[in-house]
């Protein structure tokens, strides 16, 4: 089975026609899906809007734009402030590599093809900021004028709590925050209302991974990886069809090479990172790769690809088709550890044993592609 989706690049330094004809083509479907998911019944207007002046003082003038572009309306605001919104799923593996002056941040974005809105958009409400758009003003990954870049992944979990969705986090540190020592201190004020784990870097070439809890806080992990789960917390439900524990272990070897470059980028394209059952919900939609010292990005699909940078921002339409290949195998857990250094290997053996056992401490398999010298905050 094939699929598609058409990708769009849009820019408006100011809310204004071209993201209301965005919003007139998305709201339908998240309407439905905001009301079907007990949307309704969530906190009110009043409560929305106090929680983002309380949280997000410096996006309520950017909050009330858009509210006023579509309508006005109660159901309206309360959607777009993403305060204690419905539960929501999803996948992706993350990477921030740096080496010899040259960093990246590189994504892949695993999704069904139907529940994307492909909208690379590029802002400047409160600096330039382009990236990947969800929830129709929100980001899913994205870069701003400082260098700064963030990209998000799910966290595992199906646990909710009072707080904001994590796009709107995204966006909200790409609009206030010029590097990753900011980005973190402003990330651990901020409440997220489902775990997700988020990749940083900057234009100095640090970077960072964090993992967002439900209801506020965070822990910092190294290296700077993430796909969908969290190191403290049971593996998902899903474990074995998204391959989170084989595409973290690749990432680790990718880490552990260093390399920024096109080598890196390669290894997203191909398996285990690169994901094919689209009709599953589970399929790579896209590729990107940020470049914090030229704020710019590459939008890849196989062949495909689409440069962007904040300052040679080109609007424009790609479709991309993409063929169904199911499910792949599931990994076994000998597999998950193939990578560990050798100078690991009798740790990664115990961790192995324990795990057949019903034991598997994930913490400790994190710490197997980690320097010993290197601590998670």
């Amino acid at each position: 089975m094939t699929h598609q989706l058409t990708f769009e690049a849009l820019s408006e330094p100011q809310p204004g026609p071209k993201w209301r004809a965005r919003w007139d083509l998305s709201w339908p479907a998240y309407r439905d899906w905001f009301t079907a998911r007990g949307g309704d019944a969530g906190p009110d207007r009043a409560a929305c809007e106090a929680a983002l002046a309380k949280h997000m003082p410096e996006l309520v003038p950017v909050h009330a734009r858009l509210t006023e572009i579509a309508g006005g309306g109660d159901r309206e605001a309360r959607f777009l402030s993403t305060w204690c919104p419905p539960a929501y799923l999803g996948g992706c593996s993350l990477a921030a590599l740096s080496r010899d002056g040259e960093t990246r941040l590189i994504r892949n974005y695993d999704l069904s093809p139907d529940l994307n809105e492909g909208l690379c958009l590029r802002t400047e409400w409160r600096k330039p900021v382009m990236g990947m758009v969800e929830f129709l003003w929100g980001l899913s990954d994205g870069i701003n004028a400082d260098g700064l870049s963030v990209a998000l992944a799910y966290g595992g979990t199906r646990r909710v709590a009072e707080g904001f969705g994590i796009c709107t986090i995204l966006r909200y540190v790409l609009e206030t925050c010029a590097d990753v020592p900011v980005a973190l201190d402003t990330l651990a004020r901020l409440p997220s209302h489902m775990d997700y784990n988020l990749v940083l870097a900057d234009a100095r070439g640090r970077t960072a991974s964090v993992e967002m809890h439900a209801g506020g806080g965070m822990t910092e992990r190294r290296p700077a990886i993430a796909t969908n789960h969290q190191l403290d917390a049971p593996l998902p439900d899903r474990a074995a069809i998204t391959r989170t524990v084989e595409r973290r272990a690749e990432l680790a070897r990718i880490a552990t090479a260093g390399d920024p470059g096109d080598p890196a980028l390669s290894r997203f394209l191909s398996e285990p990172l690169r994901q094919r059952d689209y009709a599953g919900g589970f399929g790579t939609l896209f590729t990107a790769a940020y470049d914090p010292g030229r704020r710019a990005m590459r939008l890849v699909w196989d062949e495909d690809g689409m440069d962007q940078s904040l300052d040679a921002f080109s609007e424009g339409t790609t479709t991309i088709r993409y063929d169904d290949a199911g499910p792949a195998p599931a990994p076994s857990l000998a597999d998950a550890v193939a990578a560990v250094p050798p100078a690991r290997r009798a740790d990664a053996e115990r961790w192995l044993a324990e795990a057949e056992a019903g034991h598997p401490d994930w913490v400790a398999f994190g710490a197997l592609f980690v320097d010993p010298g290197i601590r998670a905050a």
